[in-house]
Order: C-alpha cells, then sequence, then structure tokens
C-alpha cells in the first residue's frame, strides 16, 4: 500500500523537527540535576563518568532550543534549516544514549526517524537565507553592541573592584546589562566605570530592542495578513498535496464543502471581501489572480494533487487551465463548463475532466417534467446515502437510466450523453493524428 505524502513529506520534516526539539528540552531539563552527584556507569563496555550526564543535560536543552529555530526554518523551506537539522539529529540521539533516562529512548527512536524523513526530503527545502536590510542591520547592531561591552568591560576590569577578571566575566556583564536583568553582582566602582556602564546600557538595549521589532514586525503582518484573508509566506511554503481551487463562482460553495473533510484546500480569489469571509470560514485563502502564473506559483501548483476551475466564466476557466497545465502538465485538472458548447474547448485547454451542471440538471429536469421516472433516485446514488459518491454504483445507475429510456422510446437514443459540434470532433481527431505523428 502507498504511504500517504502527508507522513513524509515536507510538513511531516518540519512536525518531526519540532517534536525532536521539545523532547530534547524536556529531557535535558529532567536530567540537569541528576549527573552531579550520581556514579558512573558502563556504556557500551565503556566507562561513562556520572559529570558527563549533566553536561549532556545541558547541551540537549540548549540543542533543543536550535532545533526548534530550525523547525521554524524548514517552515520556510531554508535549505540552510535542513543542513542544521540534519547535523543536529545525530547529536541529540548521541545525548539521548549518554543521558541514559527513560526520555532518552523516544528521544533516540524520533531523532533517527526525522533524520530519515527530512533527509528524503532535501529537494522541498531549496531557498536561500534572504535577510532584508534592516535585518541585517539590527543583528550588526546586536552583535556590536556586545562586542563593545564585552572589550570595554574587560579593558576598563580595573575600574570594577577585581568583579571581572576574564573575557567571560565581561561577556557576562555586557549581556545582563543589556537585558536590564542587573544582577548587582559586577558594578563600576569608579566615575569612569559608571560612564561606561551607561554606555554599555544604552548601546546594548537599544540593540536588543531593534532586534525584537525585526522579530516581531513578521508576527504582526501575519495577524494582519490573516484579517483581510492573505496567506503568509510561511503559509504557502509548507503547502503540497492539496487541492487548488482557482477562482470563485456558484459551484465553488458546494465544491469546499466536498472537498474539506478528503483533502487540504487553497482556493485562489483576487476579490479581497470574498478571500476575508472564506478565511473567517476556515479555508485557506490566497487572494490574487488565478489565472496569473506567479499566483498559481505561490499556490504551489506544482506540487497539487488536482486543480479545480469552476467559475461562472469560462473563457477565464480556460486561461486559468492554460495556464496551470504549462506549470504542472501530471496534474489532474477538472472544470465546469457554463454553456455546453465549451467543454471539449475546456479540454484541450488543459483540464482532463470537464462536466456541465446546468446542461446535466436541464436534462434531468426536463425529462421529470414530460413524465420521465429516476432522476431523482439517479440524484440519490450518484451522492450516496452519506454524501459519499459510489462511482460504480453512479455509472450503473446512468446505465440503467438510458436502458429504461431506450425501450420505452423503441430504442432511441436519449439526449443524456451529448455529442460535441462537427468541427470540434474533426479538430479533436486532427490533434490526435497530429500527436500520434
Amino acid at each position: 500500500m502507498a504511504i500517504s505524502r502527508d507522513w513524509i513529506g515536507a510538513r511531516a520534516s518540519v512536525v518531526l523537527t519540532l517534536l525532536v526539539g521539545v523532547l530534547s528540552v524536556v529531557t535535558g531539563i529532567a536530567n540537569i540535576g541528576v549527573g552531579v552527584d550520581s556514579a558512573d556507569f558502563q556504556l557500551f563496555g565503556v566507562l561513562i563518568p556520572g559529570v558527563v550526564r549533566q553536561i549532556t543535560a545541558f547541551t540537549g536543552t540548549l540543542t533543543g532550543f536550535v532545533l526548534l529555530l530550525f523547525a521554524f526554518g524548514l517552515q520556510r523551506r531554508l535549505r540552510a534549516a535542513w543542513y542544521g537539522a540534519l547535523v543536529l539529529f545525530p547529536v541529540t540521539a548521541a545525548q539521548g544514549v549518554l543521558q541514559s533516562s527513560q526520555l532518552s529512548f523516544p528521544l533516540i527512536a524520533l531523532s533517527a526517524l526525522s533524520l530519515v524523513i527530512v533527509g528524503v526530503n532535501v529537494r522541498a527545502f531549496d531557498r536561500d537565507i534572504s535577510l532584508t536590510t534592516s535585518q541585517i542591520a539590527s543583528l550588526a547592531a546586536l552583535a556590536g553592541a556586545q562586542a563593545y561591552g564585552t572589550v570595554g568591560a574587560f579593558t576598563l576590569r580595573e575600574e570594577f573592584g577585581g568583579s571581572i577578571n576574564t573575557l567571560l566575566d565581561a561577556f557576562y556583564f555586557s549581556l545582563v546589562t543589556g537585558s536590564t536583568v542587573g544582577y548587582g553582582d559586577i558594578t563600576p566602582e569608579s566615575a569612569v566605570g559608571k560612564l561606561f556602564a551607561l554606555s554599555v546600557l544604552l548601546v546594548t538595549v537599544s540593540s536588543f530592542a531593534v532586534v525584537l521589532g525585526v522579530v516581531f514586525t513578521p508576527l504582526i503582518e501575519a495577524r494582519f495578513s490573516k484579517a483581510l484573508g492573505r496567506m503568509t509566506e510561511e503559509q504557502l511554503d509548507v503547502l503540497e498535496n492539496h487541492v487548488l481551487v482557482l477562482g470563485f463562482g456558484d459551484l465553488t460553495e458546494p465544491i469546499l464543502e466536498e472537498l474539506t473533510a478528503k483533502a487540504d484546500i487553497l482556493v485562489v480569489v483576487d476579490d479581497e471581501e470574498r478571500a476575508r469571509r472564506l478565511t473567517e470560514r476556515g479555508y485557506t485563502v490566497l487572494t490574487d489572480d488565478p489565472s496569473d502564473e506567479e499566483a498559481q506559483r505561490r499556490g504551489k501548483v506544482d506540487l497539487a494533487q488536482a486543480v479545480v476551475a469552476a467559475t461562472n466564466n469560462d473563457a477565464e476557466d480556460a486561461l486559468t487551465i492554460l495556464t496551470a497545465r504549462q506549470l504542472n502538465p501530471d496534474v489532474t485538472i477538472v472544470a465546469a463548463a457554463t454553456q455546453r458548447e465549451n467543454i471539449n474547448k475546456l479540454k484541450r485547454a488543459g483540464a482532463d475532466t470537464v462536466i456541465s451542471p446546468a446542461t446535466l440538471g436541464a436534462h434531468f429536469l426536463a425529462e421529470s417534467a414530460l413524465g420521465g421516472e429516476g432522476a431523482e433516485a439517479l440524484e440519490a446514488r450518484l451522492l450516496g446515502e452519506d454524501g459519499d459518491t459510489d462511482m460504480e454504483a453512479a455509472v450503473a445507475a446512468v446505465e440503467e437510466i438510458e436502458e429504461a429510456e431506450k425501450r420505452e422510446d423503441g430504442g432511441r437514443e436519449n439526449d443524456f450523453e451529448f455529442e460535441p459540434d462537427r468541427d470540434e470532433s474533426e479538430h479533436d481527431r486532427d490533434d490526435s493524428e497530429h500527436r500520434r505523428g
């Protein structure tokens, strides 16, 4: 049986990385106070000092937090995050082995599984890190501020009464000053030292504020995007194996209701008010022109399992289908034709299946008006008792009604399956002969 893409795809890679990070943090915190007084232990025939367990607990906690950052990077499909995660998965497994606790076994197993799943999805994470000018400037300002505080404090260590003796002490002073924690264990004792401490306070606090602003700005933008019915790049990045519904028409509502429980859906509409309403109802929406090539690329048409074009404008649907077929020659495309004569035109544009709901509905209503029976029974069999379509039963129902109408009309063929126009049929035959040639 084929394995679902949801279990081994890019989304699974993000989730597994997140789980390994959380489990590494939990395991590390649980073992931080264990190793100091614990006895040495044997591991694969090698004597391991008990203090190693505490060291790996600290490092495991830090590794877990780094993996959480890498999970965020994988969500944005960053290749650097992919490399980092592959490096850290063996590290977390090794840390789990050295910690030798009950929580270590799930960590080891999950790290090994994540290494395989993330590794096979190398093609999904192909985006390079692209930092904006403000992000680069804020990070540079933070690094410069910490360097200023560290070097200055070490140079002026005599002004601190001997409480700063190493570069680590100086970095500690700079960091706690910039974070406004201020433990008070390192304080200046001269005017020069106090003036320097004030300058460090201003520079480092400002740099921290700038970095926090740059980090939280995308989150605020994401909230606004959701309120306006727009998707963020992070949401678009994790799309795969979804159904892409291009445009909005009278049939879109029932189509969405049918697909909601069966597949992930992305609706592309150019009406912001419509997009906002769909978003409020829980649908994933991209506000853009459905026929635009760039919009379909953002909607990951190359990773979609199917494309649906069912608006009230056959001409726009044809252009939408043509664009989708060019971007993904292998995707399944289904369409609804408003007018019967446009069915073959939509197929030539690239649709695999074209249905004319108006024509079918008109046929059923006309047959019922003229005394025909079985239209409601056919609809029930098409939809199934619980709304689940049984295609074999539907085909059998259609054949039964056709045979009944043939017997009733003396063998006359009914109009349920209509013939295309002569010129369109000849054109299709010409295209087929050309392709075979």
